[in-house]
């Protein structure tokens, strides 16, 4: 079992910048990958960002050149740096874990997920 805490989410006018932070904790040795998925009110959950445990990353087309992931093995802990945030970035974010090999991104490929944080772009 892998619990998940995500941490950093509030309030920011458009243009502005959040970090996320994600704690992993329990059976850390199983995890590959870490992703971050957002979703609002009627919508499908949505990929946001993945990292491998090699470090290859993947980013949705909505937030590429904005966003960064990253994670520091030493402190279990994954992050995504959200500059230039848009209204449209408004949701709640969730962070996930995956013990599959090769580049997970389908929900389904995620088994742990955190509680969710609330990220709200506006003026």
């Amino acid at each position: 079992q892998v619990q998940l805490v995500e941490s950093g989410g509030g309030l920011v006018q458009p243009g502005g910048s959040l970090r996320l932070s994600c704690a992993a904790s329990g059976s850390i040795f199983s995890i590959n990958a870490m992703g971050w998925y957002r979703q609002t009110p009627g919508k499908e959950r949505e990929l946001v960002a993945t990292i491998t445990s090699g470090g290859t990353t993947y980013y949705a087309e909505s937030v590429k050149g904005r966003f960064t992931i990253s994670r520091d093995n030493a402190k279990n802990t994954v992050y995504l740096q959200m500059n230039n945030l848009k209204p449209e970035d408004t949701a709640v974010y969730y962070c996930a874990a995956s013990n599959l090999l090769g580049f997970p991104r389908a929900v389904p490929d995620f088994r742990s997920w955190g509680q969710g944080t609330q990220v709200t772009v506006s003026s």
